[in-house]
């Protein structure tokens, strides 16, 4: 794995934290630390989506980020746990582990093939 899907990784791990501060934040401090995980999320996803295929990157990222956030929801908000979700789920991240199993990691900028 290549450092461009490392920074869709971590981008996808921000996301999670944004998605939550967006629902539950309610002091300045919340919101800024909110705005930062965007901040820090997109930029990785952008910088990510110079070298890589920009829908590919994307799914990724949607994908761990939706991914990460029912698990937050269940884990630490306690969300109900229910097998249909979970399953649809483990549809969705083999979706998107298969996305990045069949995308070429060596296309370049600007590279139109």
């Amino acid at each position: 794995m290549n450092k461009d899907w490392v920074k869709v990784f971590i981008a996808a791990f921000f996301e999670v934290f944004w998605v939550i501060g967006l629902k539950h934040a309610n002091s300045i401090w919340e919101w800024t630390g909110t705005v930062i995980a965007i901040i820090i999320s997109f930029y990785l996803m952008i910088m990510a989506g110079r070298k890589l295929p920009v829908g590919t990157v994307y799914a990724v990222f949607v994908g761990l980020g939706t991914a990460g956030t029912v698990f937050s929801d269940i884990v630490i908000f306690g969300e109900p746990f229910k097998v249909a979700k979970i399953i649809l789920i483990l549809i969705l991240l083999a979706g998107v582990i298969g996305l990045k199993l069949v995308t070429d990691d060596n296309v370049k900028e600007g590279d139109k093939t």
